[in-house]
């Protein structure tokens, strides 16, 4: 985990190259409360991709108790962060290009609260809109041969990973084809 934290943070590092957008800059990773724009924007799109991915797991056989990366915890639920970690590159990371990119969200969006910053509810309400449209956004899974939703694809990380837990099939995680 120490290893992945720490890719994760140079990897985070270069949306200062891509945003490139004084109103925009990593700086480092600050949670509970984000200290700036673009920490808010990640912690934001974090929590509600769980949230949906959590709600595949529920329409699967999967306890969304039982993790593989982050620690089993059965009080809490830890599946729905480890297939997060797939897809928060390809969903979020990319919602967040596309919205600082073309103006969607500037920095008249966020307010300090709590002693940190936080997304205005019209910036809340733009940044779900626009998730939902992306998990309604298709694109050809080379596995299956025809057009996957970004929700199903999600489900269908799921399903892979019940089939490993189940002898059936060696889990291989989805690679996006940039």
């Amino acid at each position: 985990m120490a290893l992945e934290g720490n890719v994760r943070e140079t990897y985070y590092r270069a949306f200062d190259e891509i945003l490139n957008n004084h109103d925009f800059t990593f700086e480092k990773r600050s949670r509970r409360p984000p200290k700036n724009n673009l920490n808010t924007l990640i912690s934001f799109g974090n929590s509600i991709l769980y949230t949906a991915v959590l709600s595949e797991i529920y329409k699967t056989h999967m306890d969304p108790r039982i993790g593989f990366l982050h620690a089993t915890n059965f009080r809490r639920f830890s599946l729905n962060l480890d297939v997060a970690e797939i897809f928060k590159p390809i969903i979020i990371d990319r919602l967040i290009f596309t919205m600082v990119g073309t103006g969607m969200l500037s920095s008249k969006d966020f307010e300090k609260e709590s002693g940190g910053i936080v997304l205005k509810e019209k910036g809340r309400k733009r940044f779900v809109e626009e998730f939902d449209k992306r998990l309604r956004t298709t694109i050809k899974h080379r596995s299956v041969g025809r057009e996957v939703s970004y929700r199903r694809l999600i489900r269908m990380e799921i399903y892979k990973i019940e089939k490993h837990i189940m002898g059936e099939k060696e889990y291989k995680p989805f690679v996006s084809q940039w």
